[in-house]
């Protein structure tokens, strides 16, 4: 089977040429040949590598240069700014983009809160034209992102790391899962798929983190396998495990068949995000 990451970050040293606008825990520098070797040290196939929106904001230029450094190896995901008038023509020169397989709204405070919301929508309806899916980082959220899916029923909507707010550090929260059923309730609408990325940074057990598969069942029973994405969101998780822990957990679980494995770890993501890695 393809194993496939749904969200790796890449980014270089703070640098006068492509300066930070903010710091994103973990490593001061994670180049796209460090991302490599750690996907091939954990037999990871192939990625999809997420421009790092707390360093480079709606600047995609690093993750490009990795993804042509790279070939085969990295798909390409861009934040846009739905407050931008202009957004539309960024979607649609996105889409042309060599590696581009979707868009991702930050839905964070400056990002409105009303599913009506005509910046919000022009996204969505301009990713729905160029067949681009839309990821959510949406935790806190989840209602919106049902209004949402339901106003664009032909947009698919990634619901961003279970839809759930993630440590960046110990501790883990007491109760990480308290937002669960408000996720449950996305699978009602067949335009939402869910990436069960950096699921490793909710659990208070060590490796192999039995007390996840509880609430992930629930989640692979509301959603199915077919709409549910595996992945690391490495560097984020790197202060609270390794991302040969994050990849190994999900291969020596016997609460997944091998068929269920190779679906959730790389088979949803071959057919949401139409990309399939390819070693040179």
């Amino acid at each position: 089977m393809l194993t496939i990451d749904a969200q790796v970050h890449a980014y270089e040293h703070d640098n006068p040429n492509r300066p930070w606008a903010g710091v994103l825990h973990g490593p001061s520098e994670v180049t796209g040949a460090d991302m490599i070797a750690a996907m091939d040290a954990a037999g990871v196939d192939g990625a999809v590598l997420v421009s790092a929106f707390t360093m480079y904001r709606y600047d995609a230029s690093y993750a490009i240069g990795v993804h042509a450094a790279h070939p085969g190896r990295f798909a390409l995901i861009k934040p846009v700014d739905p407050t931008d008038p202009g957004v539309a023509e960024t979607i649609a020169g996105w889409a042309a983009t060599d590696g581009a397989v979707a868009i991702r709204i930050m839905m964070r405070d400056d990002v409105s809160t009303d599913a009506a919301d005509p910046g919000l929508n022009r996204v969505l309806a301009a990713a729905a034209r160029h067949a681009l899916p839309v990821n959510l980082l949406c935790w806190g959220r989840l209602q919106q992102a049902a209004l949402l899916a339901a106003r664009n029923p032909d947009t698919k909507l990634v619901i961003d790391h279970l839809g759930l707010q993630q440590p960046f550090e110990p501790p883990v929260p007491a109760s990480p899962f308290a937002d669960l059923p408000a996720l449950l309730k996305l699978a009602a609408y067949d335009n939402i798929v869910v990436k069960i990325t950096g699921a490793c940074t909710l659990s208070q057990q060590p490796f192999p983190y039995n007390d996840l598969w509880d609430p992930l069942g629930r989640i692979f029973d509301a959603f199915g396998l077919d709409r549910c994405l595996w992945g690391t969101d490495w560097t984020r998780a790197v202060g609270l495990l390794t991302y040969e822990q994050g990849v190994e957990a999900f291969r020596v679980t016997d609460r997944l068949s091998d068929s269920e494995r190779a679906t959730l770890m790389g088979g949803t993501l071959q057919r949401v995000y139409n990309w399939t890695p390819s070693k040179p």
